[in-house]
């Protein structure tokens, strides 16, 4: 029963959609790998540490990065990592991660590497080593299927965009109507943050075009916009990749098998 609870508890939070700061974090997507440890082996071992280590830095700091067991024998090494939007206080911050964690470890099971995105906090672990390394890699889009071409609406819109491709680090800015925020990882040298969020901002405009709303995430930065009244309508709003959809598919299964079971063992009890 309260594998049940849990997951339908999981369940209601990745079907809720952004919601104002500091409130319970939605979930936005996820990644895994197709490959996957064994149980009881060394790496689900280091693995498990890795996930004490986040929750446990995640009560006194925003960021952190960590590099978790010896690669003896090859391959049991786990690097990761976390992060929490910029204006969190580190108490949020504890709580988005512990959720994201679980979430991790639902929807990314055994997975040898996995990534997961809340609109509060994101966490990553791998058994390659992609600390510090330069990425600029497509994780999820997402452009709401209304749209404007109102010109003083695209001046707001640019004007936003132009500011948030210049920050470092955490930036909040907003222009009349529209309002936006963008962050880089933190271990991000100034000068390859400017590159990503450039980058970001480029997708924005290109593949968004006059989006009332819209989200770029990549590897190691995100972007986002949205119109004043507009940015928490509901998820048919937007139109996102097919990874968005594929995890809320994971998620019901997984919901619809626990009710399964549920009804089984009532049955059971019954007779």
């Amino acid at each position: 029963m309260l594998c049940f609870l849990y997951i339908i508890t999981t369940l209601l939070s990745l079907t809720q959609h952004h919601q104002q700061a500091f409130s319970t974090p939605t979930f936005v997507y996820a990644g895994c790998s197709p490959s996957k440890f064994q149980e009881n082996t060394q790496y689900q071992t280091n693995l498990n540490s890795l996930f004490s280590s986040i929750a446990t830095t995640a009560s006194h700091a925003t960021y952190n990065s960590f590099t978790t067991g010896t690669d003896s024998p090859p391959g049991n090494t786990v690097y990761g990592l976390y992060q929490c939007r910029g204006d969190l206080d580190t108490s949020s911050c504890a709580s988005c991660i512990q959720n994201a964690v679980a979430e991790l470890s639902l929807v990314c099971s055994d997975a040898f590497s996995a990534s997961l995105q809340l609109d509060s906090c994101f966490v990553r672990y791998s058994n390659n080593n992609f600390l510090g390394q330069n990425d600029t890699t497509l994780a999820y889009r997402r452009c709401s299927t209304k749209t404007s071409n109102d010109g003083e609406f695209l001046r707001k819109r640019d004007d936003v965009l132009a500011i948030l491709q210049n920050g470092n680090g955490f930036r909040v800015t907003s222009s009349g109507s529209v309002q936006g925020y963008a962050q880089c990882i933190g271990d991000l040298a100034a000068s390859d943050c400017t590159t990503c969020l450039a980058e970001a901002v480029s997708q924005l405009r290109n593949s968004c075009g006059s989006a009332k709303a819209a989200d770029v995430y990549l590897a190691q930065c995100y972007a986002q916009y949205w119109a004043s009244g507009y940015y928490f309508h509901a998820p048919a709003e937007y139109s996102g990749d097919d990874i968005g959809r594929t995890v809320a598919i994971i998620v019901g299964v997984l919901a619809g098998l626990a009710l399964f079971v549920v009804f089984i063992s009532f049955f059971k009890r019954d007779r």
